[in-house]
């Protein structure tokens, strides 16, 4: 298979400083901030932009992961997907702005589940989406708000994002 990058590490750090401003300014400031990353790679984009809002901002925005594996539509085609940790944040999500983050939007059943999962911790003022790379092929109605790069591919594309924190690396690669 042939890969071609298409965001290197300093795109990526890039891409993800102008998304800790966009959600700075859309929330007016990081009162009532909570960043939520889907695991895997989700978990430690969430993380990073913990960190920039708070370099930006001069505090500290809580951070958690919200595992979405038994809230997919699609577990009976891949059963084998081992659940992850939810880790919300102390003080909840309840009446706060809670942010999505993930690393690669699709078809959007991810969201979807997210979304579910969501719902069963609690009431939120409002969800906003945080994304690394949207690929496009939406399946389901689901817009990000927060988008670090619009990669355009095919179906039979495969996108791989890569971090430092769990593959050594960081690049965004597509393969044919």
């Amino acid at each position: 298979m042939s890969a071609r990058t298409v965001l290197h590490d300093a795109d990526i750090t890039r891409a993800l400083t102008r998304i800790a401003h966009e959600i700075l300014e859309s929330n007016r400031g990081s009162e009532n901030l909570v960043l939520l990353g889907i695991p895997t790679r989700g978990v430690a984009l969430a993380q990073r932009l913990a960190r920039l809002i708070g370099e930006i901002a001069q505090t500290s925005v809580p951070v958690g992961a919200l595992d979405v594996t038994l809230y997919r539509d699609d577990l009976a085609k891949h059963p084998t997907r081992s659940p992850h940790r939810t880790d919300i944040p102390d003080g909840g999500i309840d009446g706060r702005t809670v942010v999505l983050v993930d690393d690669v939007l699709f078809s959007g059943r991810s969201i979807r589940a997210a979304l579910d999962a969501l719902q069963s911790i609690g009431r939120p003022a409002a969800v906003r989406l945080a994304i690394l790379v949207d690929r496009g092929h939406r399946e389901l109605p689901i817009r990000p708000d927060f988008v670090g790069k619009n990669i355009p591919s095919s179906r039979q594309e495969r996108v791989n994002v890569r971090l430092r924190e769990y593959d050594g690396a960081e690049e965004v690669t597509i393969e044919a």
